[in-house]
């Protein structure tokens, strides 16, 4: 088993769950058959879980395309996406800034994902922007060069050994995909973050419906799905997004993502909590329940109590 401070990970996606992974997947119960990202993004939790063989199988979805087809690349195609990676990073070093610009006007042209790995690599801060027409229009970080291609290929690599032959790849929309899950499978849910964003934001593909979603929780409870959702969060008092309603009957957990750069910036201390639901199908799975987990203070992420169970 693949140590968690050692997992692969080619895609730098800046709101990745990569740091959480190991205290969320402290609620994946035993025997899942299937664990389903349908808001993918780098698929963190897919390749965390697949690194402690979690699940037999793994569906990753993303309705942004040209993402997903890119994640299948990298599990099914590894040597092939590697050297294509290497090449075009290698082809920056006349004028990196202008090969950025020329790749991504390449990528908006023909989608071809091979180049989309080049732009996440190299953007700033990981943070892909699109504006309104759906292009990627995201500006170099010009301090560095991106991902290395001898340590791009590792990742690549690795997670091409974890997810391939038991993974599906899709880009559909998530109700599509909720629709195929069982009540042996467990469905990760992380969907574009509606406390800032709402519908729509340049940070993703394409945003969700607050009323749309909780229609589709509420139709994976009638059915008896497990299912762990990350969604709103807060930043000191200030709470971002609509909670999830109580009718859901949800297990609530805060989790500690650290300390707030933004507030920072303005001279004040504020922490910043990411929620993490759980579906009365899930916590009825686990053999222990979710007031029974204890993590040590001096850990980044902590888990809070009181964890809530909406009634």
């Amino acid at each position: 088993m693949i140590r968690m401070k050692s997992i692969p990970h080619p895609i730098q996606y800046q709101g990745s769950k990569r740091n959480l992974a190991p205290v969320i997947l402290r609620y994946v119960p035993k025997n899942v058959g299937c664990l389903i990202e349908p808001f993918a993004g780098s698929a963190a939790i897919s390749i965390a879980a697949a690194a402690r063989r979690m699940a037999k199988t793994y569906l990753v979805n993303d309705l942004n395309k040209p993402l997903a087809e890119l994640l299948k690349l990298i599990v099914e195609y590894p040597v092939e996406t590697a050297s294509f990676y290497e090449q075009t990073w290698n082809a920056q070093h006349g004028d990196s800034i202008e090969h950025f610009y020329q790749i991504r006007e390449d990528f908006n042209r023909i989608q071809d994902p091979r180049l989309f790995l080049y732009l996440l690599a190299r953007c700033v801060k990981g943070s892909v922007r699109y504006n309104s027409n759906g292009l990627f229009n995201q500006s170099p970080d010009k301090r560095r060069l991106g991902t290395r291609p001898e340590t791009m290929r590792a990742n690549i690599l690795g997670v091409s050994v974890l997810l391939k032959g038991k993974t599906r790849f899709s880009s559909m929309d998530y109700r599509e995909v909720l629709a195929t899950a069982g009540t042996s499978d467990l469905v990760y849910m992380d969907p574009p973050y509606q406390g800032v964003c709402g519908d729509r934001d340049s940070r993703y593909f394409s945003g969700i419906g607050h009323g749309d979603f909780v229609t589709a929780l509420e139709d994976l409870n009638a059915r008896g799905i497990s299912y762990i959702v990350s969604y709103d969060g807060r930043r000191g008092d200030k709470t971002f997004g609509k909670l999830l309603p109580a009718s859901l009957d949800l297990a609530h957990i805060e989790l500690e993502a650290g300390r707030s750069s933004q507030s920072t910036l303005l001279g004040r201390d504020e922490v910043t909590y990411e929620s993490l639901y759980l579906s009365q199908a899930l916590t009825d799975r686990l053999v222990l329940k979710p007031t029974d987990y204890r993590q040590s203070h001096a850990q980044q992420y902590l888990l809070l109590e009181p964890v809530t169970r909406y009634a």
